[in-house]
């Protein structure tokens, strides 16, 4: 058993060099498919069961397990996700002759809708900075770029200057998987970059950060975490209630965009989404102006007047 052990272990060691070089996944993308597939590799040795020996009734029980486990349905069906693309990779591969996946159900997951911010709470969020303070400027022309670009977090911190078009408008951001795009930017936010770029022409910078957009003090370019820091206290200064991330000025921007009356397929390759459920997910209509729409405008419910 000791063998197959080792020969599963190659198998799953080929899979992650395939994402990292075929796939060109990220290693943060890398190391969550190797932990959903952890669960399964445990699963499965403890049933002394190889990958080809896998059937639908074998990955229905694996499913009920982590439910067992008290795994939460949004991270049950991300691990089935992940175990999903290693079939499909096995199949790829020649390993198996038939993907044991195609009728495995995922667990029902409510989709839940992050808060979005107005227009105007983005202005009360920037208006509330003290630009007094060496970061203010920083992190003013942050958040204006998150919610002008729509850009993740990490699509922000490795924004380099190379990657500015700002005379024809436009950025280049190195999206999941190391994939480019090129996403408009709006005069507001070009106007709040130079404003910024003042005080960053007045920094030491280390050596190597150079080409970074935003910097700390240090002259080193900016960790995830210290922009979600900036913008939770941010929230906080300016009194909104809501709970505010980075990823909430992205869907906003989304979610501004389609009220704006944008192409679906336009938002989705601004977002960088690879498919159209992930953007659909993403750009909401409020609900009670859906309601109001149909009130108003649909046949069944427009009441003719008496000299019709």
């Amino acid at each position: 058993m000791e063998s197959e052990n080792k020969s599963s272990a190659d198998v799953v060691r080929r899979y992650l060099r395939y994402l990292k070089l075929e796939r060109n996944y990220s290693p943060n993308t890398i190391a969550a498919y190797r932990t959903d597939l952890r669960w399964l590799t445990n699963y499965l040795q403890d049933r002394h069961l190889e990958f080809s020996d896998v059937r639908l009734e074998h990955l229905e029980h694996f499913s009920a397990s982590l439910h067992d486990h008290h795994i939460t349905p949004r991270s049950q069906a991300r691990i089935l996700s992940g175990v999903r693309a290693f079939f499909k990779y096995l199949l790829l591969d020649d390993y198996i002759d038939a993907d044991p996946t195609e009728l495995l159900p995922s667990p029902h997951v409510n989709t839940h809708l992050p808060d979005v911010l107005s227009t105007a709470e983005v202005d009360l969020l920037e208006a509330s900075i003290d630009l007094s303070k060496w970061e203010g400027q920083r992190n003013k022309a942050i958040i204006e770029v998150l919610f002008s670009c729509g850009l993740r977090v990490s699509e922000l911190v490795n924004l380099k200057l190379s990657d500015l078009y700002l005379d024809e408008k436009f950025i280049r951001v190195l999206g999941k998987g190391s994939k480019e795009r090129l996403v408009p930017i709006s005069p507001k936010a070009i106007a709040e970059l130079k404003y910024w770029f003042v005080d960053r022409n007045l920094m030491v910078i280390r050596p190597g950060e150079g080409d970074y957009v935003f910097l700390n003090r240090r002259g080193a370019h900016l960790t995830r975490t210290m922009i979600l820091i900036m913008i939770k206290r941010q929230a906080e200064a300016a009194g909104i209630q809501k709970t505010v991330s980075p990823h909430t000025l992205r869907h906003s921007f989304a979610t501004s965009l389609l009220e704006g009356g944008a192409d679906l397929r336009a938002i989705q390759a601004m977002l960088g989404h690879e498919r159209i459920g992930t953007t659909e997910i993403y750009t909401h209509i409020d609900t009670s102006t859906l309601r109001e729409e149909i009130l108003n405008h649909h046949p069944r419910n427009c009441i003719p007047s008496k000299d019709d």
